[in-house]
């Protein structure tokens, strides 16, 4: 990774009390059977068989070929229930992709967004639920499931955020609500990011950072795609990484990056990306290739806007 440079960010005030937003961008899919957390065993980058209940893990579903068609939030809410939290604009062609792999095995696979209230925790009503847990950690009391996420970082500050899962006749946490745009920037400022339709099969999944994020486990069975994603991390043939940027202008997931070096070939692709909300231009994730982060990366052409790269909020593993 290049030298980052710290821009003048700092946490909007509305950040600094505890934060509860709506996430009307997420979607559920529940698998409920006998046989729930082995079928998704089978089919995703992490270890759902032996996920204990109530707790929870990042995921990818990949194609054959490695590339992510969707990432989850994986929560066992019991040990015949498993809840998948994704984009809300992927969730009808996955849910119709992996009912396509069910054949016999005893699991139902339904759309169960209407059942279960997403909200973003940020500030002090996470610790209050969750103390210090580690990201990807829950705790689960009368069916409100709370999941730590890696928290958003700006200079020396970090704001400790979580899901929270409920049942929709629930009551909602007590703290004031800040809208789903803030949630959004603070998902990109913590450097992790749930796939969406603009950037589908765009990724195998340590292009997004995911097995430096929790999310692939190299230990566990086949599943769709797993030997492009263990030869891209064994035998060196990752050639792409996700960065933190800074723009001064507008960018939108599945826009490309360029180096100045090849102007004819895009180097890479934005992720996701949100508006500063005291107006600081734009932050946004984006993958693209190692060899260009050293000369640096420009929006939409190499002679368009350039990017200034931020400190991603975690390390990167060297191995695993």
């Amino acid at each position: 990774m290049p030298t980052s440079v710290a821009l003048p960010h700092e946490f909007p005030q509305t950040l600094l009390q505890p934060g509860c937003a709506p996430l009307p961008h997420w979607g559920v899919i529940q698998a409920q059977g006998e046989e729930a957390a082995h079928f998704l065993h089978n089919q995703l980058t992490q270890d759902v068989l032996l996920l204990p209940v109530g707790q929870s893990r990042l995921a990818a579903f990949c194609s054959a070929k490695g590339r992510m068609q969707a990432s989850f939030i994986v929560i066992k809410t019991a040990p015949d229930t498993v809840l998948l939290v994704m984009s809300q604009d992927l969730l009808p062609q996955t849910l119709k992709r992996l009912t396509m792999f069910v054949m016999r095995a005893k699991v139902k696979l339904t759309d169960a967004s209407a059942h279960w209230q997403l909200r973003g925790l940020c500030g002090d009503s996470v610790q209050a639920l969750l103390g210090d847990a580690s990201p990807w950690q829950s705790v689960t009391q009368d069916s409100v499931h709370a999941v730590a996420l890696y928290p958003a970082k700006v200079g020396d500050r970090s704001l400790a955020r979580a899901l929270w899962v409920a049942p929709a006749d629930h009551a909602l946490p007590l703290a004031a609500e800040i809208s789903t745009a803030l949630w959004q920037w603070t998902e990109v400022m913590s450097g992790v990011s749930l796939l969406s339709q603009a950037v589908f099969e765009a990724f195998v999944p340590q292009m997004l950072n995911y097995e430096s994020v929790g999310g692939v486990n190299f230990k566990k069975g086949c599943y769709p795609g797993q030997e492009v994603v263990a030869r891209s991390q064994f035998r060196g043939t990752l050639k792409r990484r996700t960065a933190l940027v800074h723009s001064p202008v507008a960018l939108s997931a599945g826009q490309e990056v360029f180096a100045p070096s090849d102007p004819e070939q895009a180097c890479g692709t934005v992720v996701t990306s949100a508006p500063h909300p005291e107006g600081h231009g734009f932050d946004a994730l984006v993958s693209a290739t190692l060899e260009s982060m050293a000369e640096g990366w420009h929006l939409g052409a190499a002679s368009g806007s350039e990017l200034t790269f931020l400190p991603l909020p975690y390390p990167l593993l060297e191995d695993i």
